[in-house]
C-alpha cells in the first residue's frame, strides 16, 4: 500500500477552504473583478464538492458546504452599499458564519476542525491511523479523554473567529476607514496566531502524546498475541 503523502493528507483542506478563498482573491485582486463576481465564482468549487458529497458519496461535504454558505451570505451582503464603514463590518459576516458552524459541529458531536487537524497528528501513518480509530470510536481507555480535547480542540477555533469578528465590527465604526482596510488583515492574522497557539497547547498536543501511547499499546497487543498462540499450540 502507497503512504498518503503531505500533499494527500491535505487534500481536504486545499479543495474546500484554499481554493475558494484563493481564487476569490485571485478573482478581485489580479483580474480586477468586482466583489460580487468574485464571491460568486470562488463559489463554483464548493458548490461542485458540495453536489459531489450528497449525489456519489451520499453524504454532506461539511467544510464545503460551509464555505458555500459563507460565499452565499456574503454575495447577500455585497448588495448593501453606500456606508464604507458598514462595508468593512459586513466582511465579519464571514468569521462569524465559520465560527457558528464549528460551534454548531462541536454541539452535534462532529467537531469540524477534526479535518484540518487530523492530519498533522496521523502523518498518513498507518499505526497512527488505526490508534486514531480507536480513540475515536470508544474502544481506547483514552476515548473519553481524546473525545474531550478534540472538541476543545474546534471550540478554541470557534471562539478565537467569534473574537475576531467582534474586533472587525467595533473597529468597523470607531477606527478611520483607511486605517481600519489594512488593520482587518491584522486582525484576522491576529486571531490565526492566538488559535494556532492556544489549541495547540490545550487540545493538539495532548492529544498527539494520547496517539503516541495508543500506538504503543497498540504494538504491545500485538507481540502478545503471537505469544498467546504459541502456548495454545504447546498445551
Amino acid at each position: 500500500m502507497t503512504k498518503n503523502t503531505g500533499i494527500q493528507n491535505f487534500r481536504p483542506l486545499l479543495l474546500d477552504v484554499a481554493l475558494p478563498l484563493g481564487s476569490y482573491y485571485l478573482f478581485k485582486d489580479a483580474f480586477g473583478l468586482s466583489t460580487f463576481a468574485s464571491l460568486a465564482w470562488s463559489s463554483v468549487a464548493p458548490a461542485v464538492r458540495t453536489v459531489r458529497g450528497l449525489v456519489k458519496e451520499r453524504r454532506t461535504n461539511a467544510l464545503a458546504g460551509l464555505i458555500l454558505v459563507v460565499n452565499v451570505v456574503s454575495l447577500l451582503l455585497s448588495f448593501v452599499s453606500g456606508d464604507p464603514r458598514l462595508m468593512l463590518a459586513k466582511d465579519s459576516g464571514v468569521s462569524s458564519v465559520i465560527a457558528f458552524g464549528i460551534l454548531a459541529s462541536v454541539w452535534f458531536g462532529k467537531p469540524m476542525m477534526t479535518a484540518g487537524m487530523k492530519p498533522f497528528l496521523v502523518k498518513g501513518d498507518a499505526e497512527k491511523e488505526a490508534a486514531w480509530q480507536r480513540l475515536v470510536s470508544g474502544e481506547s481507555v483514552r476515548s473519553t479523554a481524546f473525545r474531550g480535547k478534540e472538541k476543545a480542540f474546534s471550540v478554541v477555533w470557534g471562539l478565537v473567529l467569534l473574537a475576531e469578528c467582534s474586533a472587525r465590527v467595533v473597529g468597523a465604526y470607531t477606527i478611520p476607514v483607511d486605517t481600519m482596510v489594512w488593520l482587518g488583515t491584522v486582525f484576522l492574522v491576529g486571531a490565526m496566531v492566538i488559535g494556532f497557539v492556544v489549541s495547540g497547547g490545550l487540545a493538539a498536543g495532548p492529544m498527539e502524546k494520547m496517539l503516541a501511547a495508543e500506538v504503543e499499546d497498540g504494538k504491545a497487543t500485538q507481540q502478545k498475541q503471537p505469544e498467546r498462540s504459541g502456548l495454545a499450540v504447546a498445551a
